[in-house]
């Protein structure tokens, strides 16, 4: 795949890697959204990727939308690549069904719709330089990716309303403080600790991990019933699997597992 604004890359430990690449701001303007999305249908695809990271180069990992763009879409028209309020949904719906842990390599600023993508993310490793803020109201506006569904399940009510309600950007250490990100680390070590993490994901059983977050993420919007009944059906499924043999096989063998996600 050619892309102009991603950097999109598949090594043979089954970790894809996509880099944003328009360093001055990485904006998710232009063709960036459309070029992230193909990247991650491949990811979900490919039977060989188990891990999706996300990072980006430069100083930023994202500042969101264009406020040149912005600036268009006050006057009704979307700007180029924006897509009006819908994608940013879709966005969010698409990646509430990705099967496999998508990770973010934060290495430097998220803010406005920047931190909303980064809230995409299942678990997020933090550059000690990265920082963190909505930014929306200072616009006069409200998070529009999906920021006031996602926020507050990750860090909670009254964090989240302060970091909407007074655009406070934070750093790592607070955003770390407050359970945004899980792991704050110096910035040369940013992507091989990620990568550390993928890999031992990676290792993992596909079935069993897919299964996981599927089950979490349903039970954020479920009654307790419904969640205990899908969490018993799901859990039929992946006993039955080869996985299910494996793990305890090689325990008792005094080995490492070999998961073939089947």
């Amino acid at each position: 795949m050619d892309f102009q604004s991603i950097i999109y890359t598949k090594d043979a430990d089954g970790i894809a890697t996509i880099t944003l690449n328009r360093p001055e701001h990485n904006s998710m303007g232009g063709p960036m959204q459309g070029e992230w999305l193909q990247a991650v249908d491949d990811a979900e695809g490919d039977p060989n990727v188990r891990v999706l990271i996300i990072t980006a180069n430069g100083r930023h990992f994202s500042s969101g939308a264009d406020p040149k763009e912005l600036d268009r879409q006050r006057g009704g028209t979307p700007g180029p690549g924006q897509g009006g309020p819908r994608r940013g949904v879709n966005q969010v719906l698409r990646m509430a069904r990705f099967p496999k842990p998508y990770l973010g390599a934060i290495n430097g600023s998220a803010v406005g719709g920047g931190m909303d993508f980064a809230s995409l993310c299942d678990l997020r490793i933090a550059s000690e330089r990265a920082r963190f803020g909505m930014g929306y109201v200072r616009m006069g506006v409200i998070p529009g990716m999906g920021g006031c569904y996602l926020l507050p399940r990750i860090v909670g009510l009254q964090n989240a309303l302060k970091l909407i309600w007074t655009s406070e950007i934070i750093d790592a250490q607070e955003a770390l403080r407050i359970g945004y990100v899980s792991q704050v680390v110096p910035h040369e070590e940013l992507l091989p600790a990620t990568r550390e993490l993928a890999l031992r994901l990676a290792k993992g059983p596909p079935l069993a991990i897919s299964w996981a977050k599927r089950l979490i993420y349903d039970g954020l919007r479920q009654g307790l019933e419904e969640a205990l009944t899908a969490n018993e059906q799901a859990f039929a499924l992946v006993q039955a699997s080869e996985d299910a043999r494996e793990g305890p096989r090689a325990y008792v063998e005094k080995r490492e597992p070999n998961f073939k996600g089947r």
